[in-house]
């Protein structure tokens, strides 16, 4: 049995890294309330354009049932420059039937270099939340 549990790790890695392969940009949310994955989360990813003081729409993305989201911004797509991504957390609770404080949660960060990868957990409950640089 605990080889089992090491082959099924070692599948569940494997496809992880078949999805972030060409992915800058990660993320994963966890509603710490519950205790489980943020599944199916609505979020956007944005650019700032300083010139016209406005941020430029990328991409968008939902959590899967794990709350991870991949390739929300890749090669193809990035640009060194300051990234928002808003997570839209008053949907997901209404969702699950409750009520949160925060309508959504906007994250700014600096992304300057496309050889590294990019993760940002986001660590949510109804009345709080809490971010960081992953790896």
């Amino acid at each position: 049995e605990q080889r089992l549990d090491g082959v099924e790790g070692a599948r569940e890695a494997q496809k992880h890294n078949s999805y972030t392969s060409g992915s800058i940009l990660t993320t994963h949310v966890l509603n710490t309330a519950n205790g489980i994955p943020a599944a199916h989360l609505g979020l956007s990813i944005h650019r700032a354009d300083s010139v016209h003081s406005e941020w430029n729409f990328v991409s968008t993305g939902i959590t899967n049932s794990d709350g991870r989201c991949f390739n929300l911004l890749t090669s193809e797509t990035f640009t060194p420059g300051i990234y928002k991504i808003r997570f839209e957390t008053g949907d997901y609770w209404n969702k699950l039937g409750e009520v949160g404080f925060y309508p959504y949660v906007e994250i700014i960060f600096n992304i300057t270099d496309p050889t590294q990868k990019h993760h940002l957990p986001l660590l949510i409950s109804r009345f709080s939340y809490s971010t960081y640089r992953g790896s």
